[in-house]
């Protein structure tokens, strides 16, 4: 099955921090993917802007390599290489000065959408959305694509919303989870809100708990400094997992439309419980047999209390899931790379082959990476004589393998959602009240543990994490899936 691609209309693409990793790995092969498809015109436009001082043919070779070395593409001649190099140019910039800003804004053509990327630290956006109204670039269709960290607490989230909010509406705000992007991510709505099969069944009455995983294998890497600030709970968990709580969680909108959607997502983080301190578990990963350096070495802090590793208990007090645990986690130098959402339902409310046939319970596993994929856990009779010995077999449905060519090589992330910036559609980006409603309940959580002196526990490199979140699993009956040893 080959989806159809619908090409966008002429636009600017303007990279800020085009020379600097995430522009590299992400966003240039991305774009290269997207024009390969047939979804970028010739006539477009990607202007990258840096402090080094390159020329157009010296940054073109640059994005050649990375291309080459991140792309993935192996369809895509070199023709379409030097097609797509073609469309791109560069202008050396003071982000916090003068110099650049006269010649980024001639490049740029009239009448059509303007997008300005800025892929560079949060410290910037305040200079970079000033200049930019300065030098007449704001124009009513401009959007800029905000990456994450969105502030480092409630009140610097408070401080960045009106900092963009005093240059830019907030229909032209995109601030960009590449969670977000993943097929399978999208599909759990389309799995929710498109099939009589489960909305009907996806409340307190008839599910148990949900599990939500993000595991990791690697380390902080070069993130070090970042990451000790962060931690688990300010990277991962008020962001990524937050977003597919609220996706799972969400009542059905009137339609499928941005500000319907995130409605009903904000509606969800509002409705959070706050968590007691018994039902969360921070970890923090040790050196094993000297392969990989622990996390404190890694970020070179001896005494470093910060957390790779949180496990929590949440409730949503509202009328669909009250009474439903979610149990999510996150967790770098883990054993396996894993992301997977699985809605475990209830139990027959009675068995009639007796108690020799075991509990048996249905498993809706949606897998996000890597594999992407659906599993649906059904009990069926164990085939051969003997009597009625039931055994839970699955339903899969792996992308790669249902859907063909198209299935093999979905987009990335990133290509979709910045393909819907483009188009104007802000669907699967969060809005400025979501993401100060995510952080106000993230607050409290870190202060209490400030406050409380705790130090997380140490668990090994390669391992499922810490003990103590089997115990938060094990004291409900429960048990975690989705990482296998």
């Amino acid at each position: 099955m080959v989806s159809r691609v619908i090409p966008v209309d002429p636009f600017d693409l303007v990279i800020f921090g085009g020379t600097g990793d995430l522009a590299r790995r992400k966003i240039l092969p991305g774009l290269f993917r997207r024009f390969c498809a047939g979804q970028i015109p010739d006539a477009a436009a990607i202007i990258a802007a840096a402090r080094s001082p390159h020329s157009v043919d010296e940054y073109r070779a640059l994005t050649a390599d990375a291309i080459r070395e991140f792309s993935g593409v192996a369809l895509c001649n070199d023709d379409r290489l030097q097609a797509f190099l073609k469309r791109l140019d560069y202008v050396p910039i003071d982000a916090r000065g003068i110099d650049g800003w006269a010649a980024l804004a001639a490049r740029l053509s009239p009448d059509r959408v303007h997008a300005f990327y800025f892929s560079v630290g949060p410290g910037l956006f305040a200079d970079l959305a000033e200049r930019i109204h300065l030098h007449g670039m704001a124009s009513p269709d401009c959007r800029i694509v905000v990456e994450k960290p969105f502030g480092h607490d409630l009140a610097s989230a408070r401080d960045l919303n009106a900092t963009l909010a005093a240059h830019f509406d907030e229909g032209q705000i995109y601030r960009i989870d590449h969670y977000l992007g993943k097929e399978t991510v999208q599909n759990l709505m389309a799995i929710r809100f498109g099939n009589m099969l489960f909305e009907p069944l996806w409340n307190s009455q008839y599910v148990d708990h949900i599990q939500v995983t993000v595991a990791e294998t690697v380390g902080v890497g070069g993130r070090g400094e970042y990451y000790d600030r962060a931690g688990a709970m300010r990277d991962m968990m008020q962001n990524h997992l937050m977003q597919l709580l609220c996706l799972i969680a969400m009542e059905p909108p009137a339609k499928f439309d941005p500000d319907a959607v995130r409605d009903e997502k904000l509606k969800v983080i509002r409705a959070l419980d706050p968590v007691e301190p018994h039902h969360i578990v921070r970890g923090q990963y040790e050196a094993l047999d000297g392969e990989h350096p622990g996390y404190r070495e890694a970020v070179n802090q001896p005494r470093s209390t910060t957390e790779s590793y949180v496990a929590m208990k949440v409730h949503i007090s509202n009328w669909r899931w009250a009474g439903t645990p979610f149990y999510l986690r996150t967790g770098k130098r883990l054993v396996a790379r894993s992301s997977v959402i699985n809605v475990m339902f209830k139990d027959a409310p009675h068995s009639i082959f007796g108690p020799e046939a075991g509990r048996h319970a249905n498993l809706l596993s949606i897998r996000l990476q890597p594999n992407e994929g659906i599993t649906l856990q059904v009990t069926i009779k164990e085939p051969g004589p003997g009597g009625m010995r039931l055994v839970d077999v699955p339903l899969d449905m792996t992308f790669a393998e249902a859907l063909g060519p198209e299935g093999e090589d979905p987009p990335d992330a990133y290509e979709r959602l910045i393909m819907d910036v483009i188009r104007g559609n802000q669907t699967l980006f969060m809005r400025g009240d979501e993401v100060e409603a995510a952080w106000a309940w993230t607050d409290p959580i870190i202060a209490g543990w400030q406050a409380r002196g705790e130090v997380p526990k140490p668990y090994d490199s390669g391992s499922v994490g810490p003990g103590d979140a089997d115990l938060l699993m094990k004291r409900d009956h429960r048990e975690w899936r989705g990482i296998k040893p």
